[in-house]
């Protein structure tokens, strides 16, 4: 399948400026996900929401929602002295160590489920 292309409108300096503040603000904003599969199971099951704060930086042992090898995904962001690692909960599934450039688009911060007893913060 062939990749396509969005055309953006060119928008005078202003109009950028407007523009890109209103991102900023907006991608600064806590989400929620919805968890798919059993790879960071047994910690967060198919179908938990997550809250993601993409202010907040990541650190060791920190759950994150990163892009890394073109793809975007929920591991444990893992660090060791010049070493970068994504690690599932699964046993399943490989710890990754991430040899080349990645973006986190945030850190979790809270876990939601239908019963409120599994309900849970992660700071």
């Amino acid at each position: 399948m062939a990749d396509k292309l969005k055309t953006i409108p060119i928008l005078p300096a202003q109009a950028n400026q407007e523009q890109a503040e209103i991102t900023s603000c907006a991608e600064a904003e806590p989400y929620a996900l919805r968890v798919i599969g059993d790879s960071m199971a047994p910690e967060f099951l198919d179908g938990h929401i997550i809250i993601i704060d993409p202010a907040m930086p990541p650190e060791h042992g920190a759950y994150v929602i990163i892009d890394y090898r073109g793809e975007t995904t929920f591991r444990q962001f893992m660090v060791e002295p010049g070493r970068k690692f994504l690690k599932a909960l699964n046993d399943a599934y490989p710890t990754i160590e991430m040899v080349e450039n990645y973006r986190v688009r945030g850190v979790v911060t809270q876990r939601a489920s239908r019963r409120r007893k599994d309900h849970k913060h992660y700071y």
